[in-house]
């Protein structure tokens, strides 16, 4: 196999590997010894998900997180840079995207090193596909503030911007602070700005619903403790 550094996607929750990922996917995997992965432990069960007789103990796991210094990522790729491919594995999804991975892959770049990302779930994609919103122009902005002033404000921005621009604008939150998040959106936003609430994508009870503002009132489902990600579109 070519050496390289391996972007490689995982499930987006509980969802069996094969119903999402491609089985070049496992061929892949199956030619890998060193791995930089989020989290060790779930790194191990995602790769024994993908085969049950992988020995784990041969394998070299190398952590990345945002403390993980510079210095620390470029010392992750000198197998690499040895002849060996390297893969990356996040917590869920597709590694570098809303992920610290981007920072390994930018060192790759640097140092002229091959990357290749793999086929796989990735959340951002699926919910603007399942939205009906622009997916010709989108932004993806991750977590907005905690603050109760903050967000109202970072809210009625991402709205002016979707309607100035047509532009889709993609959200997270944490998965028990869901309902405050669609609180705020359903108080801060125009009655006619359209919110499509994605939750569960690929898993058992996955939900993908577009409303206006005015129409989720008293409308919202349980969202507590479900992994959701928020659009807004004009």
């Amino acid at each position: 196999m070519c050496p390289a550094l391996y972007l490689i996607p995982v499930t987006l929750g509980d969802t069996p590997v094969e119903k999402v990922l491609p089985q070049g996917n496992k061929e892949v995997i199956l030619s890998i010894r060193h791995f930089i992965v989020e989290d060790v432990r779930s790194a191990r069960r995602f790769l024994k998900k993908v085969e049950r007789s992988i020995d784990i103990d041969a394998l070299t796991f190398y952590p990345l997180n945002g403390h993980t210094s510079a210095e620390a990522l470029s010392g992750y790729l000198d197998p690499l840079a040895g002849g060996n491919p390297v893969g990356v594995i996040s917590e869920a999804g597709c590694p570098a995207i809303a992920d610290p991975g981007a920072d390994v892959v930018a060192i790759a770049q640097r140092r002229g090193l091959k990357v290749v990302p793999l086929v796989g779930p990735s959340s951002i994609i699926l919910a603007v596909m399942g939205s009906g919103f622009n997916g010709q122009c989108f932004a993806f902005h991750g977590y907005l503030p905690i603050d109760a002033g903050e967000r109202a404000k970072a809210l009625k921005l991402l709205e002016q911007r979707a309607y100035a621009e047509n532009q889709t604008q993609l959200f997270i939150e944490t998965p028990y602070r869901n309902h405050k998040m669609v609180e705020d959106i359903l108080r801060h936003c125009r009655p006619q700005t359209r919110l499509c609430i994605a939750a569960d994508l690929t898993c058992k009870g996955e939900y993908i619903k577009t409303r206006t503002v005015k129409e989720w009132q008293g409308r919202v489902p349980d969202l507590s403790k479900r992994p959701c990600i928020f659009l807004l579109s004009q």
